[in-house]
């Protein structure tokens, strides 16, 4: 039996159709369900990234928190990943990137407000929280909710070593390799040593480097992509209109955006949503786990604080990916050595080498790079708490930070098709129990959003300066007075 081709087999199946009607399904109930208070809201979640609740329960900031979920979304995914799709699904694709992360925030809002809710407090004083919390207290039924909290910290903890580890290391130093030479073994011995002088400090050493890496790699690309679109401005209607002419067209031919790509809105469909969950991780449950960790005065603020990720990360710097394929017109590109398309990071190179000659290679590496290395920091606390949650030992943890740097060797040096199949498997596996909860507990989700709403967002909208926690005290306080 070919192992190889089973696992590829059963990754496409855990990754088809079903499932990724299942993840947009379930985000547009949520809108619909929340009154479509996430997309009202985003603005007013925007400000609350920097509104700072130091004096409340939590380990790290909510922009901590909020940079430590988006250093494990945006990844490879935000280059490779969107230059992929628009090859295989056409330029359409992107718009159905956009589309699915305009339902993702519903999602992304819904599992962070569970995990805040939910969250415990460990042996150590720090937060525990995330999808098997929710799935362990939220859920009436204890046999359920404990089995799916059980197979959901599994599913995390396997992935996280592929996913958010080998896979981002073999980037990094793939991209190394090709574009100056520098050998596999050194570009590996680099990133294990940054990685567990990091990671074996915990979460507070995490949040710390997220708040300087991913500002910093977001800026930098957002300049250096600006300067493509503008250079090429021209092109941008012409994009645009080829764009969600695609999107939407059943049988549709790309024009000059595309070359001789083919695609139709089926296949536009599949492939823009597929990247985009990819990318945003929107209803996989793993950015609950860095928003449990946060200090806020109520769930729902960081719900809201925590779905802009998937703004950012989908909406904006995917989005630049795209329009900087898009208006150079090197969509379609056929490579002369083997006879196909160019796709992923070549693709994105030559996107940007049309403006910056031999320095897009530089470019684009220190992008993936940047990129890669901030995944490996984001999974490794997910699959600490995941660990946590199966084994309560503090020694084990530990054991735990260590080897996962010390695998970042291993995924820079090795090709592991196998287990990067197993583990995108398990990485897609994850959705299942997180979603089923979401719907389980969608009353609840609804119930925290409502009563936020009321007595927060409306009063501060206003200019007012609004600490739920304190006010829910001092009406406490005056009613047993009363």
């Amino acid at each position: 039996m070919d192992v190889s081709k089973l696992l590829a087999d059963v990754n496409n199946f855990v990754w088809g159709p079903v499932m990724l009607a299942l993840l947009v399904g379930t985000g547009i109930f949520l809108t619909i369900r929340l009154k479509f208070l996430p997309w009202r809201n985003l603005g007013y979640a925007i400000q609350m990234i920097f509104r700072q609740k130091n004096k409340h329960e939590g380990d790290i900031s909510p922009f901590q928190s909020l940079m430590t979920a988006l250093s494990a979304t945006v990844g490879t995914g935000n280059i490779v990943g969107v230059s992929t799709a628009m090859v295989l699904g056409g330029p359409g694709a992107l718009v159905w990137m956009w589309i699915s992360a305009a339902f993702g925030l519903s999602t992304k809002y819904g599992e962070s407000v569970l995990a805040v809710k939910y969250r415990e407090t460990n042996s150590v004083g720090e937060m525990a929280g995330g999808p098997m919390y929710a799935m362990k207290h939220g859920i009436s039924n204890k046999f359920i909710g404990s089995t799916m909290a059980a197979l959901f910290a599994i599913f995390v903890v396997l992935s996280s070593f592929g996913i958010g580890n080998m896979t981002q290391a073999n980037s990094i130093a793939s991209a190394l390799s090709s574009s100056y030479g520098i050998p596999t073994w050194v570009a590996g011995a680099v990133i294990m040593v940054a990685s567990v002088s990091i990671l074996v400090r915990g979460i507070h050493s995490i949040g710390k480097v997220s708040s300087v890496i991913v500002p910093t790699m977001a800026v930098f690309y957002f300049i250096a992509a600006m300067v493509v679109i503008i250079v090429n401005i021209s092109a941008i209607p012409a994009g645009v209109a080829e764009m969600f002419r695609m999107a939407f067209s059943f049988d549709a031919v790309a024009g000059g955006v595309g070359g001789s790509i083919i695609a139709s809105m089926l296949t536009s469909m599949r492939w823009g949503v597929a990247r985009g969950v990819f990318s945003n991780e929107a209803g996989l449950g793993s950015a609950p786990i860095a928003a449990a960790a946060a200090r806020t005065d109520h769930a729902s603020r960081q719900g809201y604080v925590n779905m802009t990720g998937t703004f950012f990360d989908t909406m904006i710097v995917c989005m630049l990916t795209g329009l900087v394929i898009a208006s150079t017109g090197v969509l379609g590109t056929v490579d002369p050595a083997t006879g196909k398309l160019v796709s992923g990071a070549q693709l994105t190179i030559l996107a940007f080498s049309s403006v910056f000659g031999e320095y897009a290679k530089l470019i684009v590496s220190i992008a993936l790079s940047l990129f890669a290395f901030s995944t490996i920091l984001g999974w490794e606390y997910y699959g600490e708490k995941a660990l946590e949650y199966l084994i309560k030992n503090r020694k084990v943890i530990m054991s735990y930070r260590v080897i996962f740097g010390l695998i970042t060797f291993i995924g820079a040096t090795t090709t592991l098709e196998v287990v990067w199949n197993f583990s995108d498997t398990m990485n897609g596996l994850m959705a299942i129990p997180n979603l089923i909860c979401l719907l389980w507990l969608s009353n609840d989700i609804a119930k925290e959003c409502f009563e936020y709403q009321e007595a927060v967002v409306v009063r501060e909208k206003n200019g007012e300066d609004v600490d739920y926690n304190a006010e829910t005290e001092e009406m406490e306080a005056v009613h047993q007075r009363i």
